[in-house]
């Protein structure tokens, strides 16, 4: 906890003894102190820990995996198109971005929405995770078919290519609107105070303690822009209020606004 800030539950207590467990057999480690040992001390020391951080954090995910906030995202977006342009791009970050389908979920719907505008390539998505693998993963934009099962025949025959018949591709146009970056949310001090139309935390705030979810959250409102949207899952930090946001009524999602005038040194 002290050097991710995650905090096992009960519930996870067991998910990650046997996580633990497994990973010492494929290394032939009979003690938990054998292992520690290892990870303290070996030169592939750090290179165990993400390892280990990967099997704790990493979780299935899935395109458009959020109907709800997604079609938040969109109405957001539609109703602010006119002040985004190439000079001014649309700049939303995706926090916690795992193997990368949040991000192009994203990068996808920007594009359906602008264009209409003749705004189709004035926005940017930037991915972050702790885990160097799968932001590694996300960045080579390929997908197993049966990843694609959710996405309509428009978005599958627009914005992928096939490989094979098991694999396909994000288009390089897509790519190219997206960067990946590891970013560790204990950290976020250290991350530039860049003013995001949109910051998209989903999924992510569950691992954490409650004050370390208020910390990480105001960290971020620190990088949000005026007027510019919060997500964050339903449930994940309940009754929570801060004064340069207001809460977004209805439409099934977590969100938040930020006021207009509340801008960071």
């Amino acid at each position: 906890e002290n050097r991710t800030g995650i905090f096992v539950t009960e519930q996870r207590k067991s998910y990650l003894q046997s996580s633990l467990m497994q990973r010492m057999r494929e290394l032939d480690f009979d003690d938990y102190q054998a292992f520690y040992d290892h990870i303290i001390n070996s030169p592939l020391g750090k290179i165990e820990w993400l390892k280990l951080v990967d099997r704790l954090t990493v979780q299935e995910t899935r395109f458009f995996r959020d109907a709800s906030a997604f079609k938040y995202v969109a109405k957001f977006i539609n109703e602010r198109h006119q002040q985004f342009n190439k000079k001014n791009p649309l700049d939303i970050w995706s926090v916690g971005c795992s193997s990368g389908e949040e991000v192009y979920s994203l990068a996808m719907l920007s594009q359906e929405v602008l264009k209409p505008f003749n705004k189709a390539d004035h926005y940017m998505v930037t991915g972050t995770d702790i885990s160097v693998p799968v932001l590694n993963k996300a960045r080579l934009g390929l997908y197993s078919q049966r990843r694609l099962t959710n996405l309509s025949e428009h978005y599958i025959a627009n914005y992928f290519s096939k490989i094979d018949s098991d694999q396909a591709e994000l288009v390089a146009g897509i790519k190219y609107k997206t960067c990946f970056a590891q970013v560790n949310v204990l950290q976020l001090d250290k991350v530039a105070k860049t003013q995001r139309h949109i910051i998209y935390c989903q999924n992510l705030l569950i691992y954490f303690r409650r004050w370390r979810r208020q910390e990480i959250l105001d960290h971020l409102v620190e990088r949000l822009s005026p007027g510019g949207l919060l997500l964050i899952g339903m449930g994940e930090m309940v009754d929570w209020h801060h004064p340069q946001l207001e809460q977004v009524k209805g439409h099934q999602v977590t969100a938040f606004i930020k006021r207009a005038g509340h801008k960071n040194n």
